[in-house]
C-alpha cells in the first residue's frame, strides 16, 4: 500500500495540475511496482514560500528577485 507525499510551494497550482500529479504518481506505482491503484495514496502538501528555503534563502525572496530581474530585462529590451 504505497503512500506518496508530494510537497510543493504554494504558487498558483491549479486543481487540474494537482490531479495530474496524483494520476502520474499513481501510474508510476502501478507501472513500475505493479501496485494496486485502489491501495495507492497520494497526498499533496502545499508549503508557503516563506517556509521553503533554497541556497540559504526563502523562496519568497528568491521569487521577488527573479521578478525584479525579469522586469529590468524587459525594460532594457531594445524597441
Amino acid at each position: 500500500m504505497p503512500y506518496i507525499k508530494v510537497q510543493i510551494t504554494r504558487e498558483n497550482v491549479t486543481s487540474e495540475q494537482k490531479l495530474q500529479i496524483i494520476q502520474g504518481a499513481t501510474d508510476l506505482m502501478v507501472n513500475i511496482l505493479n501496485k494496486d491503484p485502489e491501495a495507492t495514496f497520494v497526498v499533496i502538501e502545499e508549503v508557503d514560500t516563506d517556509n521553503w528555503g533554497v541556497a540559504g534563502e526563502q523562496v519568497t525572496t528568491l521569487r521577488k528577485r527573479q521578478a525584479e530581474a525579469k522586469k529590468l530585462a524587459e525594460a532594457n529590451k531594445p524597441k
